[in-house]
């Protein structure tokens, strides 16, 4: 027994057990659970259907409404906050005198209760709030940001504002690590800034990138949160996300079209996910 202990395989096993007994416990039973819901009639004693729920859920307005929302919502937001991230990070990387400052400043968003900061977006962006205020002071008509198109512009701002910190701490790490030989080299050549940025930064940064953008994506389709504080049960057709719908199914008890959306959306997720890592993994194979 205790030579079997000194294994490597054996001791991270058992140092990964409570953690993957408690992750299958939450997380992949209850999931594999929901794919059997998602095939039956009805949860208890239901009879199979096969693919019936997901024909109907395929039918039903509100669910491509919400689906459309949702990656409308990835395919701005996702590429808005990249960019942002990096190039604040390439500031970062070059103003030393403030990089640990404004590194916490970029942080805190992190740390700091959603419903604390939602109340503060509340006050900015409410009919009578601040961003109002300042509109009407210039002679400006109020604008309701939440029950307009608007309101997919204001849950893209607090996306980017609660995730760019976590971004740009990756991202500085990249550009850090990046080898200054390189760059000397092609100082010396007389490489320009642009030459030495496409050849030499974005190179060495894109597994960087690749990791960045797939946690974007994810974090993506966690905005649930924000959205459901601000706009409540049944927000705006502009920010009707998958979250809502599969947040009011499981209310109406609607379980066989909750299962079937939140097996679609893992799939999705997945999907991409795949993607991803084939594309990295295209990319380390022709830089080794």
């Amino acid at each position: 027994m205790s030579s079997l202990l000194r294994k490597d395989w054996v001791a991270a096993a058992c140092f990964l057990a409570p953690s993957l007994i408690g992750f299958a416990v939450f997380y992949v039973i209850p999931f594999v659970i929901g794919i059997v819901y998602s095939v039956q009639d009805r949860p208890l004693d239901g009879q199979f259907v096969g693919l019936d729920n997901y024909a109907a859920l395929l039918r039903s307005s509100s669910f491509r409404k919400a689906a459309g929302n949702t990656l409308l919502f990835t395919a701005v937001s996702v590429p808005l906050l990249i960019v942002l991230s990096l190039l604040l990070a390439h500031w970062l990387k070059r103003a030393r005198w403030l990089r640990h400052e404004l590194q916490t400043a970029f942080v805190l968003p992190l740390v700091v209760p959603v419903a604390s900061t939602v109340m503060l977006w509340q006050l900015l962006f409410d009919w009578n709030g601040t961003l109002n205020m300042w509109l009407h002071s210039f002679g400006l008509e109020r604008v309701d940001w939440m029950k307009s198109d608007w309101s997919i512009v204001v849950l893209a701002i607090v996306y980017v504002w609660k995730n760019i910190g976590y971004n740009i701490i990756l991202f500085l790490a990249g550009l850090q690590s990046v080898p200054q030989t390189y760059y000397e080299t092609a100082d010396i050549e007389g490489a320009g800034k642009l030459h030495k940025w496409r050849h030499i930064t974005l190179v060495y940064l894109t597994p960087t990138i690749f990791f960045v953008t797939l946690m974007s994506i994810i974090n993506s389709f966690k905005i649930f949160r924000e959205t459901y504080l601000i706009a409540g049960d049944y927000p705006h057709d502009r920010i009707y996300m998958l979250q809502h719908y599969m947040n009011n199914m499981f209310q109406s008890l609607d379980v066989q079209k909750l299962t079937a959306a939140a097996a679609l959306m893992v799939g999705c997720i997945l999907i991409v996910v795949t993607g991803m890592l084939a594309l990295e993994r295209k990319f380390r194979s022709f830089m080794d």
